[in-house]
């Protein structure tokens, strides 16, 4: 590649996957514009979980060993009933996951950039104003202009069936734990800053639920490390969303376009992997483009990419269906406990 003219990257979004991307194409050499429409980085976020795939994906973008010093090593946790009754011990994982806030890790990837790579309070230009790059990447999170300037509304994220909070609360915790009863959960987990975060979800009808006083309200009666976690949160800081996730798409590229993240495959939070994928696509994708034609790279890329990620939208799901059955749960737990056990 010539460093005289080096090829131009439009990455539509600011979050973790544009900037895994834009750090690992600048380290290749590539000129990179980052288009992100909120003023700066967001200063609050919830535990993420990264896992070893996402860690390479910072070594490969020379960002590697800064997350470890920054966030909570987990190789261990316990799946409860509500009522504080085990169902199994996860021990000595051996795919231990690094759990770090959003904030850190944003910074974290923001200060390996050139200092003028990312346009803040910038909207995205419209596809055909950016006829001048050699690649567009969306990386532009669930509600993606991107995807559906390219495949159209019909691949819309569809509602999960499941509502969801979240937060933190002063206090390190070194356990984690997720606890389940027919068609709800609550987990807790370490966090970076001597914090605790904690999330739960219910199933319920779409924009039916939301509020401090209903999530109290449903898990009051639970175990009472669960509601230590209720008595302690500040209201304030309490985030609720309804979940949604991808139909599956047909590729994840069109033209010189490519899609990552959320944009092409949001998940059910279930399997801890948002982020994570978010990271591998980047990884992926400006490895291959730092290696081959751009044609041929984005090629690489959906055949790399699309398959896996498709399945984990569909395992998240089934975990979620299976941590908050309504029937049969005595039989789901014996299961869950003698196959820890084998583990």
């Amino acid at each position: 590649m010539s460093t005289e003219h080096p090829a131009k990257a439009a990455i539509l979004g600011g979050g973790i996957g544009g900037l895994t991307a834009a750090n690992t194409l600048v380290r290749s050499g590539w000129h990179v514009e980052v288009f992100e429409r909120a003023e700066g980085l967001p200063p609050t976020g919830t535990t993420l979980g990264l896992w070893p795939e996402a860690l390479t994906a910072l070594e490969v973008a020379g960002l590697g060993g800064r997350a470890e010093k920054l966030g909570v090593l987990q190789r261990s946790g316990s799946l409860l009933r509500w009522d504080g009754r085990t169902i199994a011990h996860l021990e000595n994982l051996r795919r231990s996951a690094v759990l770090l806030s959003r904030p850190p890790l944003l910074n974290l990837l923001a200060d390996g950039l050139p200092g003028d790579t990312v346009q803040f309070g910038q909207a995205a230009p419209s596809l055909p104003d950016l006829s001048g790059y050699d690649v567009v990447i969306g990386a532009d999170g669930i509600g993606s202009a991107t995807r559906d300037a390219v495949f159209g509304t019909r691949y819309r994220p569809v509602y999960t069936g499941f509502t969801a909070w979240r937060g933190w609360v002063d206090g390190a915790t070194d356990s984690l734990s997720e606890s389940w009863a027919p068609g709800s959960l609550f987990g807790i987990s370490p966090r970076d800053g001597e914090l605790t975060n904690w999330f739960a979800a219910v199933r319920a009808p779409a924009e039916s639920t939301g509020g401090v006083p209903e999530l109290r309200e449903r898990f009051q009666y639970w175990h009472p490390a669960v509601v230590d976690m209720l008595d302690r949160l500040d209201p304030p800081t309490v985030l609720h969303h309804d979940l949604y996730e991808s139909p599956p798409l047909p590729s994840y590229v069109r033209g010189k376009v490519a899609l990552i993240g959320d944009a092409a495959h949001a998940m059910a939070p279930n399997l801890g992997r948002g982020a994570c994928e978010a990271m591998v696509d980047a990884s992926v994708l400006a490895v291959l483009l730092a290696e081959h034609p751009v044609a041929e790279a984005l090629q690489r890329y959906d055949r790399a990419r699309r398959r896996r990620t498709q399945r984990l939208v569909r395992a998240s799901r089934m975990l979620a269906g299976v941590a908050t059955a309504t029937r049969f749960t005595s039989a789901r737990n014996a299961l869950i406990g003698a196959a820890s056990k084998l583990a």
